[in-house]
């Protein structure tokens, strides 16, 4: 959580204008980075419930406008607003958000349960799923926007896909710079964007208030009388409108709970349903034949025709901001899961020096670039692309909502004939998105399965190789009291500090051993130093460090960081003194080891998870690199292990 938020937190009840004045400067800020997201959403999601499906199409008209409109209502009230900003964003790991650390707290709390492996199998599912969303949201949003030319100009159609590729191209070019200068203009933007598309909505309301109906859940189940499979299918295109709301939990960290409450109830969404509700009495209000032809781009027609260009100009400012969310969002739950072990060390870059939140993974950068060029020129438009969009959204909705029946019984200790009927209400609105989304998978939906598919296998395969190594590394480490008194006896001491970075708090490191039986030296001082990632988002800086003395000059140090936080180990070394006195990092040596994997006669997972492993484990990031080690400090030794 960022420091603002935590003094909103520890700030009394009516605690003065200094706490208002900072929760309203972090929901205005919550507003430029974090709803970008579902706020681009009205760009797409009406025209594609009536347009999406050719084979069934909708009719259009006064019932079927009004059906829709609550169907998109009644879901942001209950998905969006119920479910995550009301009860999930309760449920804060240290004030951390989204699906890793929901599964953290979890298995904090539930501990050596049987289920608890399945708990975690849901998150890494969820956050797999995720990949796939943060590769398709840059190309539908900001296709959709430059498509508003059209509108503007039918001639124009063969511009799109360029100018959308260049826009695309230069927002991940963008990335290795940073992004703290370019986010300053992120909230007045999206603030002028939304209450822009809140007058434009408002407007033709004020001609048409007969769309106000909709508000009333009738329609929407009149819709699903009348029209049955259809109406069913017509959800897979309404939960658009409310995609991002998984990243409205994920970022809670950066804000705070209240603040993001503030902005999406005294702002966001009342914003939002004007535009859709303007959208739906503007096509109310034609004749059917004219509002077949509109409903095709109804966002942009809410403009009269002189402003029309300047709100294209808007919405592709909204949707690059919005990208550039989900990309920050996917560094993020990246290095999340390079913590918690689910990933191997790659190389981190911080774009900040104020702001530690602000990451750089070039390999995450280029890999997401890659894949939404290709989307764009397979998908050629955001219609075709919507058929993707939606299902990796839904299938971590739906994920969420299991770990939420979890959360209920095993952290809040609600009873079950409490948490069932709530539970298996929200089961059945989000089975439903996506069941609705699963008919899309021969149109595109396939891809982001295939996406997740591939990240959770990568996820598992890397977590489970990586404790079969420990593991086997453990079996045959010697215990470092009876090694310390031998080398003691055997070695020549040399001046100054050698840190021996180990992946275990017990037994010797390999790069000891080989140390020792190659160079036959020892200095004066030793370090076994372990770095431990907590299920916590952040450690308390006073209980960072551990040691213990084994005498003879060894020592045994652990390092405590928290998954959201850096580790920087000559930076946690300056705060342990008790190892022997202060770490001069001119006389300090820091030895690795560099494992490499040997075929086993019984391999402890499948020869082909065994493969990708050995790739992983080839092309992860030095640990020099990882932890911030000096470059001129450090020898590598390798050995072998067979899993």
């Amino acid at each position: 959580m960022s420091e603002a938020s935590q003094d909103i937190d520890r700030a009394p009840p009516g605690g003065g204008s200094k706490h208002v004045d900072s929760t309203t400067k972090l929901a205005v800020g919550a507003i430029g980075i974090v709803f970008g997201d579902i706020g681009t959403s009205p760009l797409y999601a009406f025209r594609e419930t009536f347009t999406a499906t050719d084979r069934f199409a909708i009719a259009i008209d006064r019932m079927h406008v009004l059906g829709v409109v609550s169907l998109i209502f009644w879901s942001m009230l209950l998905v969006v607003a119920i479910q995550y900003v009301t009860i999930l964003m309760r449920a804060d790991n240290k004030g951390q958000g989204g699906s890793l650390a929901l599964v953290a707290l979890l298995s904090r709390h539930m501990g050596k349960s049987n289920y608890g492996w399945l708990v975690v199998l849901l998150g890494v599912f969820a956050t797999s799923l995720f990949y796939g969303d943060s590769m398709i949201t840059p190309a539908i949003s900001v296709l959709s926007a430059v498509e508003g030319l059209t509108v503007v100009d039918p001639g124009l159609q063969s511009y799109v896909i360029p100018i959308a590729l260049i826009l695309l191209v230069f927002l991940f070019l963008l990335q290795k710079r940073g992004t703290a200068k370019v986010g300053a203009l992120f909230a007045p933007v999206m603030i002028i964007y939304f209450t822009t598309i809140a007058l434009l909505g408002a407007s033709q309301i004020w001609q048409n208030p007969d769309i106000l109906w909709a508000l009333n859940p009738y329609y929407a189940v009149m819709f699903f009388i009348s029209d049955g499979f259809i109406a069913f299918l017509a959800l897979g295109a309404v939960v658009l409108a409310v995609t991002g709301s998984e990243a409205l939990y994920s970022d809670m960290g950066h804000f705070g709970r209240g603040p993001m409450r503030l902005s999406w109830f005294g702002f966001v969404m009342p914003c939002l349903l004007l535009n859709y509700f303007g959208q739906g009495a503007m096509i109310a209000g034609l004749p059917p034949e004219q509002a077949a032809e509109v409903v095709r781009n109804p966002f942009f027609l809410l403009a009269s025709e002189e402003w029309r260009l300047p709100l294209v100009i808007l919405a592709t400012f909204a949707t690059f901001i919005a990208s550039q969310a989900v990309i920050s969002g996917a560094f993020a739950i990246t290095h999340q899961a390079i913590q918690l072990g689910f990933v191997p060390r790659l190389s981190i870059r911080h774009t900040s020096d104020t702001h530690s939140g602000q990451i750089y993974i070039p390999v995450v950068n280029w890999a997401l670039m890659f894949a939404v060029i290709i989307l764009v020129l397979t998908f050629q438009n955001s219609s075709n692309l919507a058929s993707a969009y939606g299902i990796a959204v839904t299938g971590a909705v739906t994920i969420d909502t299991l770990l939420m029946g979890v959360l209920f019984v095993g952290v809040w200790k609600w009873k079950w004939w409490y948490a069932a009927p709530v539970v298996l209400l929200f089961l059945v609105i989000d089975g439903a998105y996506f069941a609705a989304n699963l008919t899309k998978v021969p149109d595109g939906g396939w891809f982001p399965l295939v996406v997740g598919l591939i990240a959770f296998t990568l996820l598992t395969t890397w977590a489970r190789g990586r404790k079969l190594m420990r593991e086997r590394m453990t079996e045959v480490a010697l215990p470092i009291e009876i090694f310390a008194k031998s080398a003691n006896n055997s070695a020549t001491r040399v001046p100054g500090t050698a840190i021996f970075m180990a992946s275990s708090t017990a037994g010797v490191p390999s790069a000891l051993l080989h140390n020792i039986k190659h160079n036959k030296v020892l200095h004066e001082r030793v370090v076994i130093l372990t770095v431990e990632i907590a299920d916590i988002p952040y450690v308390d800086p006073a209980k960072r460090c551990e040691y213990s003395e084994i005498g003879d000059g060894f020592f045994r140090a652990v390092l405590h960081y928290g998954f959201m936080e850096e580790t920087n180990v000559p930076e946690g070394l300056k705060s342990m003194q008790q190892c022997g006195g202060e770490f001069d990092m001119m006389q300090t040596s820091f030895f690795l080891s560099r494992q490499t994997l040997l075929p086993s006669d019984k391999p402890g997972m499948p020869i082909w998870r065994e493969k990708i492993f050995a790739w992983m484990l080839r092309n992860a990031a030095t640990a020099m690199e990882f932890f911030g080690l000096p470059t001129n400090r450090v020898v590598e030794l390798g050995s072998q292990v067979r899993i």
